[in-house]
């Protein structure tokens, strides 16, 4: 997992000192996000909120050393260097020690014992205690921490792979893992803590003996963090932490949470423990909820609450948000991992329902439909391993990934949510309502992870936000402070004093420009792949070059009020993920020695460079996909081994009735 201290591959320690030594010099220069909005008429409060936001983000970067950055990821790089890094879009095979296989070895095989012995789940149908213990036992909540601390040391690539072997056989025990693991207490003070305070944690979080959360949502607080009114007040050696938080997963009486408050205004986190019994200074607050039915979400009042002061996360650079951001990220790779293997248990409960039912005296596993439907759900299920091991191995590597991760999430979420409306429940019909069905009793869990980590279409626009932030720093800014300057708020080109001001200013966006259109294309150095995934990878690397010129286009045309464009943002947002998307999974499928991933991963990139094309899918689509389809309903998709499909729900004699 990435280190965030401690590491020189990762941290440049020398360029983060100037940062904080140039911050306490000297007032904080507005950020290029702030100056806009309040020249879009924007009021000073959201201008300075956004601003708050964007500085943020400016504070996870100094974490990380330059040629880590967001200006230097692939995502990033894609779309404006003079070709794309084909080599930083090429995942490799996740090697496994074996300590670590033993340990996610174990933790199926006691999730598998519980399921037999019909323990897994409480009274409440909520996971149950014992099942935790018993996953503690083996080491299943220490995966992400070091052994230094009595966890396993996980690489982040090995976690977010099992994270989908787990979801195979529960998807809820996988995410909890994620919850505890990437967005609660441990990354925290793993990444941020000092050396007492993850002596004091990290052994307690690696044992289970202290599961966790992260408690940054509020009542008037999602995705504007801004809004956070939780605050924490010294008082001698601890803080008294008063708000109240909501919607957190993982949250009972006894936990341990990282809670994101305001300290004197600035937001920051407090590694809170939580007591054994409520009172008046805490207490939990609890609402009926569709989703996350099989595990606690809660809220949490505090009212005075006392925290030692020593529970205090300090970041080298950054506040709270700093420390929220850099979680997310693992969240959002694991949330993808596991859509992955929640929806090969959809295929393979789709399987046998197909050679069960029988329509007109023929099993539907042999109608096109059907066929079509399940070499569309495989080509989603390899896009999100392709997205998984990509994303993961840039996080090992030591990028920051937030916009790679964005993709993971936004793909992962959005293909699961697809699959078991459209796919799925489709082809299990009326028996997808019924209790006990797998369709019925988790079509909440299916759709809720397109709101978890960020809602879709907002990490869209946070996707193109940091897409577009360096070149609007280099270009847009500079015409924006002279204007500020000037007094102009609307530039007219045929005055001559506004031509005056923008000319000097105006000329090197000029100059990117002409020689963007004048450029060469240059075919991109791809290693050895099949003819039809190479023509996937070639056509994504090419549409993803030509995007520059469309987005700085767009900038152009909309200047300041690019800001209310939100949909045309999310558009090309949109356009751009999928291309990388695309690219990825080319790439992933071309070292698979299975043919049935290659033909998964072939379907799914020409389905969406045809509906990038807006043009309908051809007869020879509907074969090829048709054919994979009839492949997988004899059996031939590989990786459901530990998928226990469901008994057929109110069987009926097929002699009378077919």
């Amino acid at each position: 997992m990435t280190k965030l201290t401690g590491d020189p591959s990762i941290i440049d320690p020398e360029a983060t000192s100037k940062a904080v030594r140039e911050e306490n010099a000297a007032p904080q220069e507005k950020s290029f996000a702030e100056v806009a909005l309040e020249l879009g008429g924007k009021s000073a409060g959201e201008a300075r909120r956004t601003g708050a936001i964007d500085m943020a983000d400016d504070q996870v970067e100094a974490l990380f050393a330059s040629q880590y950055q967001t200006v230097n990821s692939p995502a990033h790089r894609a779309v404006w260097d003079r070709g794309v890094p084909v080599e930083e879009f090429t995942s490799q095979p996740v090697v496994i020690a074996p300590e670590i296989r033993k340990v996610m070895d174990d933790s199926i095989a006691v999730v598998q014992r519980h399921q037999q012995a019909g323990t897994v789940y409480n009274d409440e149908g909520k996971i149950d205690e014992q099942v935790m213990r018993d996953l503690a036992a083996v080491g299943y909540w220490g995966l992400l921490v070091d052994k230094e601390y009595g966890g396993s040391g996980a690489p982040f690539a090995a976690f977010a792979s099992f994270i989908t072997r787990m979801a195979m056989v529960d998807p809820t025990i996988a995410g909890l893992a994620s919850v505890h693991g990437c967005i609660g207490a441990v990354d925290p003070v793993s990444a941020f803590g000092n050396d007492e305070q993850k002596q004091r944690f990290l052994p307690k979080l690696a044992s289970g003996e202290r599961l966790s959360a992260f408690a940054l949502t509020e009542p008037a607080a999602g995705s504007d963090l801004t809004a956070l009114r939780t605050t924490a007040v010294l008082n001698g050696d601890h803080y008294l932490v008063t708000g109240e938080k909501l919607f957190i997963t993982n949250v009972t009486l006894g936990r341990t949470v990282g809670l994101v408050c305001l300290i004197d205004g600035k937001p920051s986190v407090l590694i809170v423990d939580l007591p054994s019994e409520e009172s008046d200074q805490f207490y939990l607050k609890k609402y009926g909820l569709w989703a996350l039915k099989h595990t606690y979400n809660r809220g949490m009042v505090f009212n005075n609450f006392p925290v030692p002061a020593t529970n205090l996360l300090k970041p080298v650079k950054g506040d709270g948000l700093t420390i929220a951001y850099h979680g997310l990220n693992l969240g959002r790779i694991s949330l993808c991992a596991n859509a992955a293997g929640t929806m090969r248990g959809m295929l393979a409960n789709m399987i046998p329902w197909s050679h069960y039912r029988v329509t007109y005296n023929e099993a539907i596993a042999h109608r096109e439909l059907v066929q079509r439907r399940m070499g569309e759900l495989a080509g989603s299920i390899v896009a999100c391993d392709a997205l998984v091991a990509w994303c993961a191995e840039l996080i090992d590597k030591g990028y920051r990934g937030e916009m790679e991760c964005v993709v993971a999430k936004i793909y992962g979420s959005e293909a699961q949510k697809h699959a078991a409306i459209e796919l799925f429940m489709k082809t299990h019909g009326g028996r997808s309502f019924l209790h006990g069905h797998l369709f019925g009793d988790n079509v909440h869990e299916f759709l809720a992870p397109c709101i978890y980590e960020g809602e879709g279409e907002m990490l869209s626009m946070a996707f193109f936000k940091s897409l577009v932030k360096h070149h609007g720093k280099t270009f847009f800014e500079p015409v924006g402070k002279a204007l500020a300057k000037a007094g102009i708020k609307r530039p007219n080109p045929l005055n001559p004093s506004h031509v005056i001001t923008l000319a000097p200013v105006a000329w090197p966006y000029a100059k990117w420009m002409i020689g963007r259109r004048l450029m060469m294309s240059s075919k991109p150095n791809l290693p050895k792949m099949p003819a039809a995934l190479r023509e996937h990878a070639e056509q994504a690397c090419s549409r993803l070059q030509k995007m520059a010129l469309e987005i700085s286009g767009t900038m152009s045309k909309f200047q300041l009020a690019l800001a209310d464009r939100q949909c045309r943002m999310t558009q090309l947002s949109s356009d751009c993920q999928t291309l990388i998307t695309i690219l990825a999974t080319s790439l992933y499928a071309s070292r698979q020695s299975n043919e049935v991933v290659q033909q998964a991963a072939d379907v799914y990139c020409q389905k969406e460079l045809a509906r990038l094309d807006h043009k309908p899918a051809s007869n020879k689509f509907y074969r090829q996909i048709t054919a994979l389809g009839k492949t997988i309903a004899d059996g031939n998709f590989p990786g459901l081994d530990e998928v226990r499909p469901q008994d057929i729900m109110m069987p009926y004699d097929q002699e009378k009735e077919g």
